[in-house]
């Protein structure tokens, strides 16, 4: 049965400081090919498109249609019909950094008999981070939750946020992400992410810039809030800070250096184990061998081999010289690495786990009714 998707974004057009957007476009794209119609909204003034337009200029929107044609979004302000838009879908998903009070309107729409499956999206700390935040959405008129690890899955169980709360990971669009065989080098270690908030400056410092610049590595680093601090430091170890990248430069950027590395923000280290983000699945992708900071692969995301743990900055450093030095040993973990993301980590895989979601609340809802009657 073909569906029409509607997704209550922050922003699709924009991946300035904003990662859901590299992943919501890849599932977009992957409904569409089973078949589905999928749009987007994104509020008018939102943060992440504002500071797009003026750290790449208003082209930048420009650049992201051409490369994303068959992606249907619309800004929404103030007078927008929400509702009508809501009747015209059977499914809809709206992101946790929806502004609370629209999170309640579009609840009460399905609760005064809304004929589409409403879903509540949450891919960031502050279930943990800002509990407040959260507890204070009304999601009493979500038929589900879907979060990105299993640890934030049962912290709403916890707290009784939501009716049923099911586990969706992001993911890598292969589409985009993909190895680039014909590709030379132009450096050894590329990092893609930006500074963090203070969430992992020391993390940063250890297993980044530290053995970068003491192997002496041709390092670039591409991100944005940045502190004048952050990039005297980088300047001083021999880094070259590249600024903001379109993530659709990405696969560019790894295809162009020998080696990345994934240092997770520390919230989730400490408080929501089994979750990577979506950089280490873009990275994998691409087929770059990739050395991780420590974090806990609490659910078995990962095969042994497909990337590296280093438990500090010494070990960052000894396998960071052993893949620069060892091509076969390179080679073999980014086959590794990259066999895993299309076995299980793709947007398509996702999109399969939405629908399936989609089927399972879909019994449930016929059982309590049968049951019920």
């Amino acid at each position: 049965m073909t569906m029409r998707f509607l997704f209550y974004t922050h922003s699709l057009a924009s991946d300035w400081n904003h990662g859901n957007a590299h992943f919501l476009r890849g599932v977009m794209r992957a409904l569409q090919v089973r078949g589905h119609g999928t749009h987007a909204l994104e509020p008018d003034g939102a943060w992440s498109r504002e500071n797009l337009i003026a750290d790449r200029g208003p082209g930048a929107i420009g650049d992201f249609e051409r490369v994303f044609p068959e992606l249907s979004w619309e800004i929404y302000g103030a007078g927008f019909d929400h509702e009508a838009a809501l009747d015209a879908a059977d499914v809809v998903v709206v992101h946790e950094w929806t502004d609370p009070t629209l999170v309640a309107r579009i609840g009460r729409a399905r609760a005064r008999g809304g004929r589409f499956t409403l879903l509540f999206h949450d891919t960031h700390h502050r279930a943990v981070s800002a509990e407040g935040e959260i507890a204070g959405m009304d999601l009493a008129g979500y038929d589900g939750v879907l979060a990105f690890g299993e640890a934030l899955r049962e912290r709403y169980l916890a707290a009784g946020w939501g009716r049923q709360v099911f586990t969706w990971h992001e993911a890598a669009d292969v589409s985009l992400f993909r190895p680039d065989p014909a590709a030379k080098p132009e450096g050894d270690l590329v990092w893609v992410g930006n500074w963090g908030d203070g969430e992992r400056t020391e993390e940063l410092e250890r297993f980044l810039i530290a053995p970068a610049e003491l192997l002496g590595l041709k390092t670039r680093i591409h991100g944005v809030r940045y502190p004048d601090h952050a990039r005297a430091r980088l300047r001083d170890a021999g880094i070259n800070f590249a600024g903001s990248i379109a993530n659709t430069d990405v696969p560019r950027a790894f295809a162009a250096h020998r080696v990345t590395v994934h240092v997770p923000r520390r919230p989730y280290v400490e408080s929501l184990p089994g979750i990577p983000t979506i950089r280490p699945f873009e990275a994998l992708a691409c087929g770059i061998p990739l050395v991780s900071a420590p974090w806990d692969d609490a659910e078995g995301l990962f095969r042994p081999g497909d990337f590296r743990f280093a438990a500090d900055g010494d070990e960052m450093t000894a396998h960071l010289r052993e893949l620069l030095s060892n091509p076969d040993a390179a080679r073999e973990q980014a086959t590794c690495g990259l066999e895993t993301i299309h076995a299980r980590h793709t947007c398509g895989h996702r999109a399969d786990e939405l629908l399936a979601v989609l089927t399972r609340l879909d019994i449930d809802t016929k059982t309590t009714t049968e049951a019920s009657a």
